[in-house]
């Protein structure tokens, strides 16, 4: 999927509105899926689909999040991967 930028204008209009809002859901959708991810995860007797599904969610969220981030110009810069904590 192709990024998209808006353009905004001081005073905040319908469209930028809007897209604050879409992003703001979008961004509390992650932070509800992750607060599941840790209850799943702690489940022994989770199954392979039960995670599988989980890891598909988790991998939309961060593309959301990531496209949220890129498209708000707050990038990250690169660096070696230390500290990630996977």
């Amino acid at each position: 999927m192709k990024p998209c930028y808006l353009i905004t204008d001081a005073d905040g209009g319908y469209v930028s509105r809007l897209a604050d809002n879409i992003e703001a859901i979008q961004l509390g959708m992650a932070t509800q899926l992750l607060e599941h991810a840790d209850v799943l995860l702690a489940d022994l007797k989770a199954g392979t689909h039960e995670l599988r599904y989980l890891a598909k969610c988790l991998s939309e969220a961060l593309r959301d999040v990531h496209r949220i981030a890129e498209g708000r110009g707050a990038r990250m810069p690169l660096g070696d991967g230390e500290g990630w904590g996977c």
